[in-house]
């Protein structure tokens, strides 16, 4: 599987975050080798926030739009799964790959009135479960495996990463994304702690790309923050031309 062998190049496979055609698009022309969605991005461009409060078949019509204009490996961000019930889980991973996607991003966290981390174990289970079935039906989809530990936790973050990550493992993720991790020495003992490939996500102070892969990262995505910074370049923009009554500064 070619988006499978991205995860293990000398470099790290370097993602580009879409949310729309456009955007999918333009990772296209500037030679990204694959292209990832955001489900913030994308929950943002609807009026939603993120964690699921857009029903599936909406994020589900937008992959379907991106998917006919581009030729590069498409990754879905599909958040917690939009459902609970695994084999609602594994429909949806279905469809998704009915329309030519490669590979998705499945969350150990939920949100309900915040953001909470799901009990290890179930959602080991839960991913035990989808990758068995899958494989029944031969459906060839990289699951990236996203833990949430850096993003909630603030006592014993490394350990209990490690031993989501063994469960993860085990149960058949194919790599395991740590978003919002961002010293060199914890990327280090992650790394280190699995033979899977670790996803990492752009932060304020993540290392740049030369020290990523001596630590041995093997994908780097960017997440929502260029939707966000291009939306803030908008009204920027926006506000120059209202406070100098002319357009010249979009020319």
């Amino acid at each position: 599987m070619e988006f499978k062998n991205l995860h293990q190049q000398e470099k790290p496979l370097l993602i580009a975050n879409v949310w729309d055609v456009p955007s999918a698009k333009t990772a296209e022309k500037l030679n990204f080798q694959a292209i990832g969605t955001s489900s913030a991005a994308i929950a943002s461009l609807l009026g939603y926030n993120d964690g699921e409060e857009m029903e599936f078949s909406e994020l589900e019509y937008i992959i379907k739009r991106i998917a006919l204009h581009t030729t590069l490996p498409l990754s879905v961000d599909l958040e917690s799964g939009y459902s609970r019930n695994p084999t609602q889980i594994i429909n949806h991973i279905k469809r998704l790959a009915a329309l030519g996607v490669v590979g998705i991003n499945i969350e150990d966290s939920v949100v309900t009135e915040t953001r909470t981390l799901v009990p290890a174990h179930d959602f080991a289970k839960t991913l035990k479960t989808i990758k068995e079935q899958l494989q029944k039906e031969a459906i060839d989809i990289f699951i990236n495996v996203r833990t949430d530990t850096f993003i909630l936790l603030k006592e014993n973050i490394i350990e209990e990463t490690k031993k989501r990550i063994q469960l993860y493992q085990n149960a058949g993720a194919d790599a395991i994304f740590t978003p919002c991790i961002e010293k060199e020495d914890d990327i280090k003992t992650i790394v280190a702690a699995t033979h899977l490939p670790i996803n990492v996500m752009c932060m304020p102070n993540l290392p740049d790309f030369e020290t990523l892969t001596k630590l041995g990262v093997k994908r780097i995505s960017m997440g929502n923050f260029l939707f966000d910074k291009m939306y803030g370049t908008f009204e920027e923009t926006v506000q120059t031309i209202l406070n100098q009554h002319a357009f010249k500064t979009i020319f």
